[in-house]
């Protein structure tokens, strides 16, 4: 073998050495994760998404061997929170918890700091939470269509809560406002906790609220469910309609919570992380978590779940302009 033949295969060798130790290979041969893996929820401690996301963290601390570690970016709307996993590195060390609001500020921000296709990574949705339309009993009305039929007799008379302008509570009752041809004035609050005290004191007339801040007050007869917003029955009340089972077609509306990473990530990292939020998902622990907040698991494939939100995105834009929304500066 010749001295320059010698030269090249022990070129390529020691190539082949330095591949193997870097981060792409590392996460190919199944080293990833190394350290601990920041999960940035862009809503406040306690909220609906912050809840699911670290029923989930936890399990997959236990499984992945590293601790997911909760990181609340909380405020406008939850795009402070998206523009800080658009602009981390794509490693697989810090990911995203976050809601379909995700699919909704792109239309209701006239401009943001990312670019809400181009910066992410669909990894799989988690779970689809459906709202209920709540009211105080004081109401005396114990139906939708009860709620329609005093809704027309005075036309635009009634107010509805909402947990801020284009949040999910604020698109599901504006979704089925226009599906009911109905009048009705949006009363923003800060967050679902102000929301419900001031419909439970008649104050504000109804609500599309989270099922697990108002639970506990349907049980007990502080509130009313006259039906859920979502495409199908919440497993947590059985018994309450859908608005469109309860004669209202057109007006279902998907509550869901997902999980994103930044653009490029590398692909064997992004179904790594949808393998354990599926293992997760499976456990005796998160489906209990799942039944008290009223939620249903639900996962699809990274690129369905890229192309379900680029899908959205058209829809919500749609909605936010039939509503006569005004996109925020």
């Amino acid at each position: 073998m010749t001295f320059a033949r010698r030269a090249a295969l022990a070129s390529l060798a020691s190539l082949t050495v330095l591949a193997a130790f870097s981060p792409l290979a590392a996460s190919a041969q199944g080293a990833y994760p190394t350290k601990p893996i920041r999960v940035i929820v862009p809503f406040a401690a306690g909220s609906t998404t912050d809840i699911i996301a670290r029923a989930i963290a936890d399990k997959m601390s236990q499984s992945m061997g590293q601790t997911l570690v909760i990181d609340n970016r909380g405020g406008a709307s939850g795009t402070i929170g998206q523009q800080a996993v658009a602009t981390a590195a794509p490693d697989g060390y810090t990911i995203m918890i976050h809601s379909s609001s995700h699919t909704v500020s792109p239309s209701t921000f006239a401009k943001l700091p990312f670019d809400t296709l181009g910066d992410f990574a669909g990894v799989t949705p988690i779970s689809s939470t459906p709202n209920v339309l709540v009211m105080s009993p004081s109401k005396n009305i114990k139906t939708l269509q009860e709620l329609l039929v005093a809704a027309r007799a005075k036309p635009g008379s009634m107010n509805f809560a909402s947990a801020g302008q284009g949040s999910a509570t604020h698109l599901n009752a504006e979704k089925f406002k226009l599906a009911a041809k109905i009048e009705a004035t949006n009363i923003p609050f800060k967050g679902s906790g102000e929301a419900v005290t001031e419909v439970m004191s008649g104050r504000v007339d109804y609500y599309f609220s989270p099922i697990a801040p108002v639970i506990g007050q349907i049980k007990n007869g502080q509130l009313v469910a006259l039906a859920v917003g979502s495409p199908k029955r919440a497993s947590a009340l059985p018994q309450v309609p859908t608005t469109a089972e309860a004669g209202v077609p057109g007006s279902e509306f998907n509550f869901w919570i997902g999980m994103m990473a930044p653009a490029k990530t590398p692909r064997d990292i992004v179904n790594r992380l949808h393998d354990e939020v599926v293992k997760a998902l499976a456990t005796p622990e998160v489906k209990e978590r799942f039944a008290a907040l009223g939620a249903e698991a639900w996962t699809m494939k990274p690129e369905q779940f890229d192309s379900y939100i680029k899908d959205e995105i058209k829809s919500n834009a749609v909605l936010v302009k039939a509503a006569g929304l005004t996109p925020a500066p």
